[in-house]
């Protein structure tokens, strides 16, 4: 079981920068994956970015060179930093852990956390 609490949302201009945080209730070195997904009103929730136990990243392309996710294992937080954000960004964040077990998956979620960029 893994819990899974993010913070860091807000309100922010066109261009701005927010850094959102997950953390987790458990050892995240052993979470094989973690990610953080994103969905906006009347769209269905999509993946944003996710990172490996072994530090492997893989990105949307819509947020490529602008959103970096990382890893603080000593403190069993995931970190996305969000820069140069546009309006299209605007959505609910969630954080995401997926953990393989006697050859079956578990996905987690967080609460989810509101981006809304505006001017």
């Amino acid at each position: 079981q893994v819990r899974l609490v993010e913070s860091g949302g807000g309100l922010v201009q066109p261009g701005g920068s927010l850094r959102l945080s997950c953390a987790a209730s458990r050892n995240i070195f052993s979470i094989n994956k973690m990610g953080w997904y994103r969905q906006a009103p009347g769209k269905e929730r999509e993946l944003v970015a996710t990172i490996t136990s072994g530090g492997s990243t893989n990105y949307a392309d819509s947020v490529k060179g602008r959103f970096t996710i990382s890893r603080d294992n000593a403190k069993n937080t995931v970190y996305l930093q969000m820069s140069s954000l546009r309006p299209e960004d605007t959505a609910v964040y969630y954080c995401n852990a997926m953990m393989l077990i006697i050859g079956s998956w578990s996905v987690y979620w967080g609460q989810g956390t509101q981006v809304t960029v505006s001017s």
